[in-house]
């Protein structure tokens, strides 16, 4: 008998089936890992640059990537290039000759008053770090603290996604207070490097920064020149002080900082208040400089002349007065003298919180930071060189923040 043929039976002589086509499925899974990668990329917060301001860093624009990017040294031939668009190194006063010369930059700059701070917002400034700006650096498609960080920094590290210029590490030499601080960009870390205004921008709108249009506005805030890397405890510190109230404590770079407020101070057509010059002027002169260059006259050389018979003299008749008998002597007796009290030397309680007079004289007291300045005193107007007006209306020339009108009830106006 014969039996119909089954493929799902198996006897001798019977052709193997044939398997199904196995599907594949590993295309659609590395396609659907690629676009949970991209995802988790795109919600993950980013990470916050920090500066002196707590502003939002600019959206970056470049393309998301599934795996972090690797680490690019400044020293690499791949982001050579960018690094040299970082903006070029400061001005530096390291002889007498540089002293001098921001001397006599400093006496063209016009002595005022300091204005009200009426009206003043970081944002007539333009956004932070903007790279929209014709000074140096500007166009360059890097932000300016960046740009601000890859000058002043040593051993950059920056991502090769951003090109070579998001700096993520490197190490500064803060010249303000003279150590070494490591810098590693992240949520924490970012501000223990700090980007600082030398002239503050709340000191330039008081002083002429008013009357700048936008775009000046926002060139003055982004100008190399007037940034600089510096720790982060050391800005806050500094806050918007002028010369007058606050200096670097590395007094070696004192000549330096005071020269680059002077230039910019200059180039912004801003002014300066009269303790402002003074100090200044006080630190550039120990510096080596001098207000007016010395002029070395060379000799004259001696022309001779033809000589000249000289005209004889011109005698005149001598005349002889009668003589007159003085007349009789008139007795005047000398004026009393005059008893004018020795000023009393001021006390402790207005010498502003002081030690009152010491090794400071007597007209000065030492302030809390250790330095002899003139006690408060009263005036219908502000003396030359005070600092402050006090609650109870002396005036103080301290130069420190710090213990200033303590003994006068406080600091009622900074001037």
């Amino acid at each position: 008998m014969t039996r119909p043929y089954d493929p799902s039976m198996s006897y001798p002589g019977a052709p193997s089936p044939v398997p199904r086509r196995a599907r594949r499925r590993w295309p659609w899974i590395t396609l659907a890992v690629l676009v949970l990668l991209i995802l988790v990329g795109r919600l993950a917060p980013p990470e916050p640059d920090l500066a002196t301001t707590p502003v939002a860093e600019k959206a970056t624009t470049s393309a998301p990537s599934t795996s972090p990017p690797p680490p690019v040294t400044s020293t690499a031939e791949a982001v050579a290039a960018i690094l040299l668009a970082a903006p070029s190194t400061a001005r530096v006063v390291e002889s007498p000759a540089a002293a001098t010369a921001a001397l006599i930059q400093l006496s063209t700059l016009e002595v005022k008053g300091r204005a009200p701070k009426t009206g003043y917002d970081r944002g007539k400034f333009g956004q932070a770090w903007s790279d929209d700006v014709t000074v140096d650096a500007g166009h360059n498609g890097c932000d300016t603290r960046n740009d601000v960080l890859r000058r002043d920094l040593t051993s950059v590290v920056a991502t090769a996604v951003s090109g070579g210029c998001t700096v993520t590490a490197g190490v500064l030499a803060d010249p303000y207070t003279g150590t070494s601080v490591s810098f590693t960009r992240g949520q924490t870390s970012s501000s223990d490097v700090q980007i600082d205004h030398v002239v503050a921008l709340s000191d330039a709108w008081q002083k002429g920064a008013q009357q700048l249009d936008a775009t000046t506005l926002r060139n003055f805030a982004n100008d190399p020149r007037n940034l600089q890397a510096v720790s982060g405890p050391i800005n806050a510190a500094k806050s918007d002080g002028d010369a007058a109230t606050w200096l670097p404590p590395n007094k070696a770079f004192r000549c330096t900082y005071v020269a680059r407020q002077v230039e910019i101070k200059a180039d912004y057509r801003l002014w300066v208040t009269d303790a402002e010059r003074d100090a200044i002027a006080g630190i550039l002169t120990d510096c080596g400089g001098t207000p007016t260059p010395t002029i070395t006259v060379a000799p004259t050389t001696t022309v001779p002349t033809t000589e000249v018979a000289a005209a004889p003299p011109i005698v005149e008749p001598v005349v002889v007065p009668m003589a007159v008998p003085d007349p009789a002597p008139v007795y005047t007796p000398a004026p009393a003298p005059v008893y004018t009290p020795a000023p009393e030397p001021p006390s402790s309680s207005s010498s502003g919180g002081g030690y009152g007079g010491g090794s400071c004289g007597g007209d000065s007291y030492i302030n809390s930071a250790g330095n002899c300045v003139q006690s408060p005193m009263s005036a219908p107007s502000a003396p030359a060189g005070a600092s402050a007006q006090c609650n109870d209306g002396t005036y103080s020339f301290s130069q420190s923040r710090r213990g200033t009108c303590s003994g006068h009830g406080g600091v009622a106006t900074w001037l």
